[in-house]
């Protein structure tokens, strides 16, 4: 299943907090447009110091192919590879412009799809925000203990999966 990383963006002036309707959600993974046109992949998600570095790393390495004589074949290749790269790492690059505009990461959520992930990550963002706040005398009871150690590890602890030790 998909896994999507949710981004709130900074508030505009006239907001005190920032609209959830404007979130983003990125999905994690391959995606196809950004590898099979990687350019207007950029242009269309407004990555714009993403594409500029694009186009001079790879008119750098087109140049200094042109500069050895590389056969096509090795050409093809690079692009090929260039191509791969951009891709896998199209989700990154997205967080990675996001985080640079200010936008702040919320988590992620698992979804079949992105309406899917919507929906649960929405369920559960409004169960948390109009959750009553509880009061400070009450202390909330703890999830988890601490494991009990009874003295310092003898030879007769078992570790792992075999039901004796030396076994």
């Amino acid at each position: 299943m998909p896994t999507y990383t949710v981004h709130e963006p900074p508030p505009r002036k006239s907001e005190s907090v920032a609209d959830p309707e404007r979130f983003a959600f990125v999905r994690d993974g391959f995606h196809f447009w950004a590898f099979v046109f990687g350019p207007l992949w950029l242009l269309a998600h407004r990555l714009w110091l993403v594409l500029l570095l694009y186009v001079v790393i790879n008119g750098v390495i087109n140049v200094g192919l042109a500069v050895v004589a590389a056969p096509g074949l090795l050409k093809f290749a690079v692009a090929l590879a260039i191509a791969l790269l951009m891709g896998f790492e199209a989700p990154s690059l997205r967080r990675w412009t996001l985080g640079r505009r200010r936008w702040k990461t919320l988590g992620f959520v698992v979804g079949d799809n992105l309406e899917m992930a919507e929906r649960r990550f929405y369920g559960d963002w409004m169960n948390r925000t109009s959750t009553p706040a509880t009061s400070p005398l009450s202390q909330p009871e703890p999830k988890y203990t601490t494991p009990v150690r009874r003295g310092p590890p003898t030879g007769s602890d078992v570790i792992g999966l075999f039901p004796e030790p030396g076994a």
